[in-house]
């Protein structure tokens, strides 16, 4: 038994699928399929179900790949345990971000770290927040920032900043001469939203319950809803007269730009938002790369954002 079959073992039972499993650990997908056999052989038992096009885990097999995820996630502490009598902030610090803070917060931050910390070059991937969470707890990512609520996920939490969110609409929308807009008023407009997947979708959906209401009602309020691939080609769709969207604010570096093509309007009381986090490991010995990207963020200045400061949880 390897650790790189362990590792085979659980890509494959997150795939459902061996060709995409394999194509997650860099390997062809005969190399992956004669290691997973190789292992179930000598265990003897039967850890995936095959047949179809789809891959299932036997009940068996799912404590197996259970108990593979914390031998992977404990070999990870090993290698960080060696590194303790090193300087943490010497060496990469892979970093993950939600696809919804990434194109805002990583200019500011990169900028501060390199100015900060150089010896501490960070290594990014941008990602759904369900996936940065795997790549967590395989040991593939240091660390990762994103929105709450999250899946169960038993990492270490610390809060960062929170942040309101606001409506867009074309310049010339009636709306555009408001003050604040009520997230009830919503319901009667064409909306623009991220697809399926996206976090901030959901979160929009659940602190906009006129949205999450309407949106699932077809003809019952809410004209229509047209989904988007990210916040910047929606931004563009609003900007040609197809509908409104609410932005996180520190999307919008000024609400009150004179030569967009957009009015960003916020909301009324209670004004819906998102709270920021950073995650990582429990295993993670290297607290200090944490609290430097922590000062790092607060430092970055983001438009509209309010920084709070919470001791790490579980």
């Amino acid at each position: 038994m390897t650790l790189t079959e362990l590792k085979y073992i659980v890509a494959v039972a997150r795939a459902r699928h061996f060709g995409h499993a394999a194509e997650a650990c860099f390997v062809a997908q005969p190399t992956l399929s004669v290691a997973i056999k190789k292992l179930e052989d000598e265990l003897g038992v039967t850890l995936f179900e095959r047949g179809g096009s789809e891959v299932s885990v036997t009940p068996l097999g799912a404590q197996i790949v259970a108990q593979a995820e914390r031998v992977l996630e404990q070999t990870a502490a090993i290698k960080e345990l060696a590194k303790q009598n090193k300087d943490p902030l010497s060496g990469p610090l892979r970093l993950g971000v939600i696809y919804t803070i990434g194109p805002y917060l990583l200019p500011p931050l990169v900028k501060n770290l390199i100015a900060n910390v150089p010896q501490m070059p960070l290594v990014l991937q941008e990602n759904f927040t369900v996936k940065l969470l795997d790549l967590l707890r395989q040991g593939e990512l240091d660390a990762a920032i994103m929105a709450l609520p999250l899946p169960e996920h038993g990492m270490a939490v610390q809060a960062l900043y929170d942040e309101p969110f606001v409506v867009a609409m074309p310049k010339n929308h009636p709306w555009a001469t408001r003050t604040e807009i009520a997230a009830e008023d919503l319901k009667s407009e064409t909306m623009l939203l991220l697809g399926a997947g996206h976090c901030f979708r959901d979160q929009v959906l659940e602190v906009c319950p006129e949205m999450a209401r309407f949106s699932s009602s077809p003809g019952n309020g809410m004209q229509r809803t047209f989904e988007g691939s990210s916040l910047e080609t929606i931004r563009h769709m609003v900007a040609s007269g197809i509908g409104l969207t609410v932005l996180p604010r520190a999307s919008v570096p000024d609400m009150k730009d004179p030569n967009g093509m957009l009015t960003f309007v916020p909301f009324q009381d209670p004004v819906p938002s998102r709270r920021v986090v950073i995650v990582w490991r429990k295993s993670f010995t290297r607290r200090a790369a944490i609290d430097a990207v922590v000062k790092a963020v607060a430092d970055c200045g983001l438009p509209g954002v309010e920084m709070v400061t919470l001791q790490a949880a579980a």
